[in-house]
């Protein structure tokens, strides 16, 4: 068979929100199969044998059928090139250590064109996959060779240099756990947790809560020992020292052995252990130089290292660090030895991921000088049978969590509290954890902030611990509830009068005493207070709100197309509001030309409302009200109609709704009505007087009526919100302008 042309990528969309497809940010590709769509996967003499042979874990897929196999009866039976793609790029995620479960891809109106969509936590490592999943599905078609290994690579690397480190990425997946939304603020570690005024922020193992002076106390050594002993926190006696000669005068007076190390280092970077010798304090004395403004000289504390991580004021994982020895065999050279005993361990590594690091016998000046006491260098060769001590620490990684005693947890607690730290690694020496330090000799010899977790979470020994719901617990406590991190947010989707609907539930808001955040058509607010112009309803402008430190509720209007473009903002909601399905004529570019398709587009507004939240309906649109079962949460409808149909249904089994009976806006509940004031009145006083200003105006109030009920707003203040309301820009926003057009 002849080559065939190669799959067009018509657009690549990177979705940042819940969207059409799922919940989470996901990658849309329009794919244009051209000839390829005259040739599904089984008119492809060789295909399916040469796609599995390059990625034989296909077979694991699951696809439509729902069970292993499932995709490979699909290639089989015949499917699209398209669907094959999606499955190629999902598996080259899996491969690089990212995995996802989630893609579809869907023919649209044009003859050869698909929508493919897959899960995507990044848009580089998304696009990556896209381009090598590409390349790969179109040599295995046209029999062309094609290194699957260096296209994993590639993906791999992009997987490295944008996700979130393992430390900070346990703390994310734990506020998740807990349905605490998160926002990226930078391509590194800075995340916030949570929206508006309820957020918190960490980067890596340090929070918003870590004081900048307990930081600066716990880089310096001599001053953390210093209030840690004034506390009573057993510590080992020492002295800052200017010179070699002072180090080995220092060492003769606190008593032999000592310990040589940095007063401001950190990682066991130039500390020295367990030193006897004149030659040896001196020479340590230069390696901690190099890694520090100052050297301390400290009594040598013997046993295990430790480090215990204390949040909150509690201790809630510890790990036991063991030297790292080696064997001679009379042949190796020490640096060989090194690279066949130890750094062999799938356990270390460069990556982020590894609990334990590579031994570097050549550049790590601490083990040349460990090296060098015991008269060898990396090239020596140890004879056979002599055990060589490489590394006496940096090699924490055994759980012991279990087995610390109650005493030695009340000490190293203290001394978070001593340095003021609320998230502390602390150093501890000790030949037994599970018993008190003073009756050992043991001592706290470093307290440390932004402690790394990774092991806590990839102990080499040992049970994993839950640090990262421990450190979430400790920003958002528990609370009955569960609203943790979460502002009101009101997200209000269709075309007609959303703006108005969107501006007058931020002034009743406003007026029940929260600090409103309101982006939408008529531009961007904070408190009433214009901070950009123009058409504030999108994605970008609605993060703004939601990353504002001051915003107390958040009332973001959504359009079709900021769905469609971008995703909504926020994951979930507390109050989802859908107008109309008016606008699909707008619409072609997406594929979407009638009602019905519009429909499951703004579908994603009722989706995101939480369970314990309220999706405000139209039920004078039947297309609108039949969303009603999508909804996680409670539904109220309004309309002015109070036979409509669904709101009769609604009314008959308890639920709520908004209508108008004999000129007046009523609350319904079930059976029980509330009466408001006069909508007719309501609406010539902000319509002006115009005609069809007070046919628009009508269910605009209604809708804001009910999305203010639906929070929990009293009837009374309602009513004198809406009397007070001014559609009139200039007059609403009363407030001086004090920021340009954005």
């Amino acid at each position: 068979m002849s080559p065939k042309n190669d799959i067009k990528l018509l657009r690549i969309t990177y979705l940042r929100g819940p969207n059409i497809w799922t919940y989470r940010p996901a990658l849309e590709v329009w794919l244009d199969l051209g000839e390829l769509e005259d040739f599904p996967s089984h008119l492809l003499p060789g295909f399916n044998d040469r796609l599995i042979a390059l990625l034989p874990a296909l077979a694991e897929h699951h696809c439509g059928v729902g069970e292993r196999g499932g995709f490979l009866q699909r290639l089989v039976e015949g499917t699209w090139a398209g669907h094959v793609l999606e499955h190629v790029v999902i598996e080259l995620l899996n491969l690089a250590g990212m995995p996802t479960g989630f893609g579809q891809t869907r023919s649209t109106s044009q003859h050869g064109i698909y929508r493919m969509v897959f899960r995507a936590r990044d848009e580089h490592v998304a696009r990556t996959a896209l381009a090598q999943g590409h390349r790969l599905l179109m040599a295995a078609i046209n029999d062309q060779p094609v290194d699957v290994q260096a296209a994993v690579a590639l993906v791999r690397t992009q997987v490295d240099d944008c996700y979130l480190g393992p430390s900070t990425a346990c703390i994310v997946a734990a506020a998740s756990g807990r349905r605490i939304p998160h926002i990226r603020l930078n391509e590194g570690n800075l995340v916030q947790l949570g929206y508006g005024a309820r957020q918190r922020r960490i980067w890596t193992a340090e929070t918003e809560l870590t004081s900048a002076i307990a930081a600066g106390i716990a880089s310096d050594k001599d001053l953390t020992k210093r209030l840690l002993k004034s506390c009573g926190v057993p510590v080992p006696e020492g002295e800052i020292v200017d010179s070699a000669e002072a180090a080995w005068a220092a060492a003769q007076e606190i008593g032999l052995p000592v310990a040589v190390k940095p007063t401001d280092g950190n990682h066991g970077r130039g500390v020295a252990l367990d030193l006897t010798r004149e030659a040896d304090v001196r020479a340590a004395f230069e390696v901690a130089q190099l890694h520090g403004s100052e050297v301390m000289v400290e009594r040598f504390a013997r046993g295990h290292e430790h480090r215990m991580l204390v949040v909150g004021g509690r201790l809630v994982a510890a790990a036991r660090g063991d030297a790292a020895w080696v064997s001679g065999d009379g042949r190796s050279s020490v640096e060989e030895l090194v690279d066949s005993q130890i750094n062999t361990d799938p356990r270390r590594g460069l990556a982020e991921d590894c609990p334990l690091n590579l031994v570097e016998t050549r550049t790590d000046e601490t083990i040349l000088l460990e090296l060098q006491r015991q008269g060898l260098t990396p090239d020596g060769v140890p004879e056979a049978g002599r055990q060589v001590l490489i590394q006496r620490n940096g090699n924490v990684a055994i759980d012991c969590t279990d087995q610390v005693h109650p005493a030695v947890a009340y000490a190293v607690s203290l001394a978070a509290r001593v340095v003021g730290l609320d998230i502390a690694g602390i150093d501890v020496v000790a030949e037994d954890i599970s018993r008190p330090l003073e009756a050992q000799g043991g001592a706290v010899v470093e307290v440390n902030a932004g402690p790394g977790l990774l092991m806590h979470l990839k102990p080499a020994v040992g049970a994993p611990r839950p640090v990262g719901r421990a450190i979430v617990d400790h920003l958002f406590p528990e609370d009955p509830a569960n609203t943790a991190g979460r502002i009101p947010v009101i997200g209000v989707a269709g075309s007609q009068g959303t703006q108005t609907i969107a501006r007058l539930v931020a002034w009743l808001v406003h007026l029940s005493g929260r600090y409103v955040g309101l982006a939408c058509r008529d531009g961007l607010f904070l408190d009433r207070r214009r901070v950009a112009h123009g058409n504030c309803a999108g994605f970008e402008p609605a993060r703004r709100l939601l990353m504002n430190v001051a915003v107390e509720a958040a009332v973001i209007e959504n359009g079709a197309e900021t769905i469609l473009r971008d995703g909504l903002a926020y994951d979930r909601c507390q109050v989802g509001v859908v107008a109309d399905l008016d606008g699909a004529q707008a619409l072609a570019e997406f594929d979407i030309f009638a009602a019905d398709q519009l429909a499951k587009v703004l579908r994603t507004q009722v989706d995101v409302v939480l369970p314990d939240g309220v999706a405000v309906l139209n039920a004078a649109d039947a297309l609108v009200a039949g969303l009603a079962p999508l909804c996680d949460g409670e539904v109220i409808f309004y309309a002015d109609d109070p036979e409509a149909a669904p709101i009769v249904a609604h009314r008959a089994g308890g639920g709520r709704a908004v209508s108008v009976r004999s000129g007046h806006v009523i609350l319904a509940t079930g059976a029980a009505e509330i009466v408001l004031a006069s909508l007719d009145r309501l609406v010539r006083q902000n319509g002006r007087g115009a005609p069809s200003a007070a046919q628009t105006l009508r269910p605009c109030i209604l809708a804001a009526i009910a999305t203010a009920w639906a929070l929990n707003i009293s009837p009374d203040l309602i009513s004198v919100g809406i009397e007070t309301f001014d559609t009139d820009l200039k007059s609403y926003f009363a407030a001086p302008e004090l920021f340009a057009a954005a």
